[in-house]
């Protein structure tokens, strides 16, 4: 059986972590520019030899910048987003170019592994998703010699969710918490795991605290304390370079308290990777998800099929509302109206949303040939747009066109 290969990129305008897996690796490996070592973190810095078409990244890029008495290009995630022109050796570069070149770069740390440089799959993990970075990425990956459908963003929130459940059982049984530790914030994101929704439904609540400068490890264990309070804790993870310096004391004794802790700087690239492997379809998945960017609710039709009725699902709760899509065709059966039933995937409850499609043309009935697409606008809001298409050549279209747009912001539970 085929090996399939996959890769996991967490990045963000300071450092990149690239982690590769395969499914027959017990858990995916990360990469170090510096053999032997645990230093994941490859700074988000690119440097050109001057005269010479050779560029450089990381720390590398860091030395040659020094040596050439120059800044390195740095914040290039920022930058691309902001379209920028950036001057490198005399030379106007669009920052989305030198984004591309070094994620190439970082393909190529890879293949030099003796791993392939063109994954099945690539996912690339950012802190926030938007449509802007949507289509950044969009266009770069063409560039990095993949197709739209190896290449799948996910924000931090969502690998740490991978992440976290493929552990072992016993870190999952009740609550699992993540703690970021980024400048002077203190991201704390809890994993709450409904046990009687199939599939599982995972959801995950969020606040940010602020550490004390001057008692950190104090200031910390009270944040603990307060999080956990009248809860069921199975596992803690700890990252971001906030928790460096080994001032980890008390608040580590607590965590430990019945409960499993890790520190680590590379579980986003990692859950990456796993949600490459789920996303392929080559790994069997028991949970749903709902965070930030996933829809929340359930659309669908209910159709006659083959002479029995059954729902066709348009877009599922779950599902990415950046890139998801719900697209169908169809034959009009009684009055000029088309059903659509929304449903929560923690609720057996379900709201039936009916559209006229007023000023359609008489025709007999199941003559009348639509096509419906349904498009998110967030999370919680669908457009949707429905097309007469007429009868082949016995009723020619009206290219009469009708458009919704669906919110389920009074149907989304807790």
């Amino acid at each position: 059986m085929e090996n399939h290969f996959y890769l996991g990129i967490d990045l963000d305008d300071q450092n990149a972590v690239i982690s590769f897996y395969e499914l027959n690796m017990k858990e995916p490996e990360t990469l170090s520019m510096v053999t032997g070592s645990e230093v994941y973190q490859i700074p988000v810095l690119l440097t050109k030899k001057k005269g010479i078409g050779q560029w450089f990244i990381g720390e590398e890029a860091g030395r040659l910048a020094i040596h050439q008495g120059e800044e390195g290009t740095a914040k290039l995630l920022t930058r691309a987003l902001k379209k920028e022109m950036v001057y490198v050796d005399g030379e106007r570069y669009p920052a989305g170019e030198l984004l591309c070149l070094y994620l190439k770069k970082l393909l190529l740390l890879a293949g030099s592994l003796g791993k392939s440089q063109r994954p099945d799959k690539l996912v690339v993990c950012l802190d926030k998703l938007s449509r802007e970075v949507i289509q950044l990425f969009a266009e770069i990956t063409p560039k990095l010699g993949l197709d739209e459908k190896q290449v799948t963003m996910l924000d931090r929130k969502e690998c740490f969710y991978y992440f976290a459940y493929h552990q072992s059982k016993d870190l999952t049984l009740h609550d699992v918490y993540l703690f970021d530790y980024r400048g002077e914030d203190v991201r704390c994101c809890r994993l709450i795991k409904h046990q009687n929704t199939k599939p599982q439904l995972v959801t995950l609540s969020e606040e940010v605290r602020r550490i004390g400068e001057n008692s950190k490890d104090e200031s910390f264990l009270r944040i603990l304390k307060d999080c956990f309070a009248g809860r069921i804790v199975s596992s803690s993870y700890l990252t971001g370079e906030g928790f460096d310096g080994g001032w980890l004391k008390q608040a580590v004794s607590f965590l430990c308290q019945g409960r499993r802790a890790f520190l680590g700087k590379n579980l986003y690239s990692k859950g990456a990777c796993y949600a490459a492997a789920v996303l392929d379809g080559q790994k069997e998945w028991q949970y749903v998800y709902l965070g930030d960017n996933e829809m929340k609710v359930n659309v669908s039709l209910k159709i006659y099929n083959k002479g029995s009725m059954e729902f066709l699902t348009l877009i599922s709760a779950g599902d990415n509302w950046y890139e998801t899509v719900g697209e169908c065709e169809v034959i009009l059966d009684g009055t000029p109206e088309i059903a659509f039933w929304l449903q929560s995937p923690n609720s057996k409850n379900a709201k039936i949303e009916r559209l006229e499609l007023s000023d359609l043309p008489k025709r007999p009935n199941k003559t009348t040939r639509l096509r419906i697409v349904a498009k998110p606008l967030s999370d919680a809001r669908v457009q949707i747009q429905i097309r007469d298409l007429g009868f082949g050549e016995i009723f020619k279209s009206s290219d009469k066109v009708w458009e919704y747009v669906m919110s389920f912001t009074e149907d989304r539970e807790g």
